[in-house]
């Protein structure tokens, strides 16, 4: 049963997982500009961007190809300097049919011309370079920065939390900005003083990255705004809701939003980029992504151009040693399963991972013995036994009183389950009845 006494405890529940961070200690390397890249309009959530170039035209890393397409989204930039070929569709991941912008590369990576720094001098400037800069959050949410920022009151801020957890396995990216990038951490930092009125700002990192719990507070030893706490390494550390929990000891309620508890929670990256951006100018065209696996030849954490093909950071890394059982964008626990190594590197994607047959067995399910495992590991203590039901019987109402809002599809259940049961995979499928019976209801 969900339950919102938790007392002044770690937020209980989670799993163990096996750490595999075996690229930790390589610093990322840069990619040779790729023959091509394919960059979709989707790489964000919200509207999708609508394109300012056709085909033809030249374009330059750093030029912009589509503006913001509502409210709720972000612009996208070049992220090499070329020709566009043809913007057409293709199907993303999720199978979904999305528009994307073909460009074949000069092999120049010419910078374009009219890249400056912004002028921010207030908060409102702040918050507009924010938004012209293409930051979305780069832990693998995606939701446009800006909008997150964004907070008209910014008394309403109590904290920041910079999410530095980077729970799943295998990915090091985010553990590479902490070790990497501090000075356009602190610059961020500086920022979010400034503009934000930020009083307080919380890293959250693991207590299985001691080094980068040591960078962090070296680089903000004089900042007495800043802290470092450091979280038990079980997943999901990294869960909006579990972070801000685990560092503030507030709870997110169902349906509410970090700032509804005072709190502001950006990707360490994010910051990192945010920082860089009002230095430079130069927008969001390039990623660090962990490549892993153990299909990858030489796995390592890779700099690589916002559009590029998986199969080609699969071959800067000196390609696949077997036929992959399965290859994924992100993590072992939420990462996305691709159809096929076209797929491009995405704004918020920080690993892409070729996982052998070992690392992905072929999995019978057997029924559910009601062991409760599943209720156990659920970091908001909630039922997926329960949701199983309710999603059978199409009944909303009763995914609706068990919460099934405040899932937040760690997989945790499903890690967890003997019986091997896809319970992740259900809850997000219950979800559609769950939105059916709410825009069902009478409106007041």
């Amino acid at each position: 049963m969900f339950s919102l006494k938790f007392g002044k405890a770690l937020m209980p529940g989670g799993a163990n997982l096996p750490h595999f961070k075996d690229t930790s200690k390589l610093a990322p390397v840069y990619m040779d500009p790729p023959a091509s890249v394919i960059i979709p309009m989707s790489m964000h959530i919200g509207a999708p961007a609508t394109p300012v170039v056709k085909a033809g035209d030249h374009v330059d890393v750093g030029q912009l190809l589509a503006s913001a397409g509502g409210f709720v989204s972000a612009p996208i930039y070049s992220s090499i300097s070329g020709t566009v070929k043809k913007i057409d569709t293709m199907l993303s991941s999720s199978g979904a049919p999305m528009q994307v912008i073909h460009i074949e590369s000069d092999g120049l990576m010419t910078p374009y011309a009219e890249i400056k720094a912004p002028d921010v001098h207030d908060y409102d400037s702040f918050i507009s370079a924010v938004r012209e800069s293409g930051a979305v959050g780069l832990g693998g949410a995606g939701f446009p920065t800006a909008i997150k920022l964004d907070v008209k009151d910014t008394s309403r801020i109590s904290e920041i939390v910079i999410n530095g957890a980077e729970c799943e396995p295998y990915i090091t990216s985010d553990t590479r900005t902490m070790l990497d990038r501090g000075e356009d951490i602190k610059y961020g930092i500086e920022l979010l003083e400034k503009y934000l009125d930020a009083k307080k700002i919380i890293f959250g990192i693991e207590s299985n990255k001691p080094e980068c719990i040591e960078a962090i507070k070296a680089l903000t030893k004089d900042d007495p705004a800043v802290s470092v706490c450091k979280l038990p390494s079980k997943y999901p550390q990294g869960g909006e809701k579990v972070l801000v929990y685990n560092t503030t000891g507030k709870l997110i309620p169902e349906g509410k939003l970090p700032i509804d508890v005072g709190a502001v929670v950006l990707n360490c990256t994010t910051l990192a980029f945010i920082g860089s951006y009002v230095k430079t100018g130069m927008p969001l065209v390039k990623k660090c992504v962990t490549v892993a696996g153990g299909a990858v030849k030489d796995p390592k954490n890779v700099i690589v151009p916002i559009g590029t093909r998986m199969k080609d950071v699969f071959d800067f890394c000196g390609g696949l040693v077997c036929e992959p059982k399965k290859v994924l964008y992100g993590g072992p626990m939420m990462g996305i399963s691709v159809p096929d190594l076209e797929q491009p590197i995405l704004k918020n994607t920080n690993a892409i991972l070729a996982l052998n047959e070992k690392q992905a067995p072929t999995q019978d399910t057997s029924p559910c013995i009601r062991c409760g495992s599943c209720i156990n590991a659920c970091p908001l203590h909630l039922d997926p036994t329960a949701f199983t039901r309710a999603y059978k019987a199409k009944d909303g109402a009763a995914l609706e009183a068990l919460h099934l809002g405040m899932c937040m599809e760690c997989g945790c259940c499903s890690f967890v389950c003997p019986a091997k049961q896809p319970l992740v995979q259900r809850n997000r499928l219950a979800k559609a009845i769950l939105r059916q019976h709410i825009a069902s209801k009478p409106k007041n």
